[in-house]
């Protein structure tokens, strides 16, 4: 896994690499970015982004965060690149780190930002692959914090498939002591190992971690209402399948009706309406899905001044 180099943490590649209070430190990095958004600590510096999955958010909120830092990214996807005819990704990793400044990539299997950052002598962060998306998790939390003033005390419940997002919002949670409940079909539990990290670590910060078959037992009383499309990149083929066993985890009035009278609605976008969420929630009060989105640009400059600066 990446996380501590010599002096300093190297990467950005997964939630558990950091601890409580260095997540802390970036969220309140980025709520002081988000007051003075202009900032000239990253002159001269640039970010290679490498997309082998395509992207809204990610990308335009990267490039965005440079360019605001003072820097410059660029956009490279698999058929610009050598890694698209085979180059080996040990290679691309000791190329990139002669020419720029950190590399954020967005790709399919976890082991292949792994393998970049063994090989990068500069700064790797993990823009979204199939095992965890610890970037948008960051989001979230700022979310939260900006919404309800705290993390102690809370509870957060995602319904749907225990996928990547669900994966790095349950270690974040865990990590700053909130509760979280994930309510999915049998089958689509999250993976049992970061499960049994995510107790581990609630243990210690006092965050209860629950996973459940049962939509209304994951939503009773929560704070956070959170889910994601039934399928992801790549699961196309599983469409009707996934409707067919996710029917009764979709967000709607019958099942908010369990949680809190005050909670909050959140999704990493893009949605589908009348799919995962109907069109009264996500586009009601309760939701905060735009602020939410608007967040990976806050938090992931704070993190490109941490590792970058």
């Amino acid at each position: 896994m990446g996380g501590v180099m010599t002096k300093q943490k190297k990467d950005f590649l997964n939630l558990l690499d950091y601890t409580g209070k260095e997540i802390l430190e970036l969220i309140n990095e980025a709520i002081e970015l988000e007051k003075n958004p202009i900032q000239n600590v990253l002159a001269g510096k640039t970010l290679a982004m490498i997309f082998e999955k395509s992207s809204t958010r990610t990308r335009v909120s990267f490039e965005t965060g440079m360019y605001q830092l003072g820097g410059n990214a660029l956009y490279l996807n698999s058929q610009d690149t050598q890694i698209g005819r085979g180059e080996p990704i040990e290679d691309t990793a000791k190329v990139l780190s002669g020419y720029v400044d950190g590399i954020m990539i967005r790709t399919f299997e976890h082991s292949k930002v792994e393998e970049l950052a063994k090989h990068a002598s500069i700064p790797v962060i993990n823009g979204l692959t199939d095992f965890s998306h610890p970037c948008q998790a960051l989001a979230d939390l700022k979310t939260i914090l900006d919404l309800k003033g705290k993390f102690k005390g809370l509870k957060t419940t995602y319904l749907g498939d225990g996928n990547n997002v669900a994966h790095s919002l349950m270690i974040g949670c865990a990590k700053v002591g909130m509760d979280f409940a994930i309510g999915c079909p049998k089958g689509y539990e999250p993976d049992s190992e970061v499960v049994e990290k995510a107790k581990a670590i609630g243990a210690e910060t006092g965050a209860t971690i629950t996973v459940t078959n049962d939509p209304t037992i994951a939503v009773l009383n929560a704070d956070i209402i959170y889910t994601d499309v039934w399928a992801s990149m790549g699961q196309e083929s599983e469409q009707k399948e996934r409707e067919l066993a996710f029917a009764d985890f979709q967000v709607n009035s019958k099942l908010t009706a369990y949680a809190k009278e005050d909670y909050h609605f959140l999704h990493c976008l893009p949605a589908h309406r009348e799919e995962e969420v109907t069109a009264e929630i996500i586009d009601g009060p309760h939701s905060a899905v735009f602020p939410q989105a608007h967040n990976r640009l806050h938090v992931q400059k704070a993190l490109l001044k941490k590792l970058l600066a």
